[in-house]
């Protein structure tokens, strides 16, 4: 009888460490039992909001970066200043610039109503990301699923971790360096500048004073929108080719000198990065394929998983 419970003592503490890992793994199958329309639910939403505005795609990719960015993807992005927290809106690169709360609220909203407090925001803002990127002509990846929301959120590590469109090549990689991730991850997440659009305050500071990276008649163009001051709203591609379609010209433009921001032409002046800028410039299925894992990786910085965080009823608002 001693050595059958012995045994079962050992089959337990054998058992145990491969259950915790699991039980804290992201898998694309996470919702399958307990909220089985829960993609196609996404899905639909992210679909009717780009058919009605094309830029959306773009700024919930954007939601979904600026994110992961801050302390993992939790879905601190979406919470509302409170009492006891400000929160991650009004950071210096999200304040008047992320947008496509309204459509995660209505998504929300719908998996609400379908499965109550069982899908999370930060799901939700991957899911959505990959959709938008899928939607708009882009590759598709297996979205790990299991994330769970955050109870807090932080304006100061938002200015601190989301890198900047003034960024140089070395501040990029150090920024996306301290998230894990890698030059390549950096060079090909960049990519998600094939869609959207910016603001003149971005870009004003580039197409004024670097005059030895850029197309002289490209920043001319610019500068005809985006005067010394004012129009600081004013809004430019940041792929002037294709900016509502999924593909590589990001790169093609950056050979020619024509990347709107600073930090998207850091990658092609005469660096470490220029190699794979070239690449991608000409194969799109290494772009592809490069960007899937890139986002792959990237949402599974710090996720929240098992009994950690909460699933917020409302994106906005913790749990009362």
């Amino acid at each position: 009888m001693a050595s059958y419970s012995f045994l079962l003592f050992i089959i337990f503490i054998a058992s145990t460490p491969i259950f915790l890992k699991t039980n804290a793994k992201l898998s694309p199958k996470h919702y399958s039992k307990t909220c089985p329309n829960a993609l196609s639910i996404v899905k639909a939403g992210v679909i009717a909001a780009i058919k009605k505005e094309t830029r959306i795609g773009a700024s919930l990719l954007r939601l979904h970066f600026h994110d992961c960015f801050v302390n993992g993807c939790d879905g601190s992005i979406l919470l509302d200043d409170t009492a006891n927290f400000i929160g991650e809106k009004t950071a210096a690169a999200n304040n008047n610039s992320v947008r496509g709360f309204e459509v995660v609220d209505a998504i929300k909203a719908k998996l609400e109503k379908a499965c109550p407090k069982v899908v999370s925001c930060a799901d939700i803002l991957t899911l959505a990301a990959h959709d938008s990127v899928v939607y708009l002509g882009g590759p598709s990846w297996k979205v790990g699923l299991g994330r769970r929301d955050s109870t807090t959120a932080s304006r100061s590590a938002a200015n601190n971790s989301i890198p900047g469109p003034t960024f140089s090549l070395s501040a990029l990689i150090s920024s996306f360096s301290a998230e894990g991730l890698s030059l390549k991850n950096l060079v090909a997440l960049s990519g998600s500048h094939t869609i959207g659009l910016a603001r003149c305050t971005t870009f004003r500071s580039r197409i004024y004073n670097d005059t030895a990276t850029i197309d002289a008649s490209f920043a001319k163009s610019l500068q005809r929108k985006c005067p010394k001051s004012g129009n600081n709203n004013k809004l430019a591609d940041l792929d002037l080719r294709t900016p509502f379609h999924f593909d590589n010209f990001y790169y093609k433009n950056l050979v020619k000198n024509k990347g709107l921001l600073h930090s998207d032409q850091a990658l092609y002046n005469r660096s470490s990065a220029d190699s794979l800028v070239r690449k991608y410039a000409t194969d799109t299925d290494a772009f592809f394929k490069d960007f899937a894992k890139g986002m792959i990786k990237m949402g599974n910085i710090k996720p929240l998983t098992g009994s950690k965080g909460q699933i917020r009823i409302n994106c906005r608002k913790v749990n009362s």
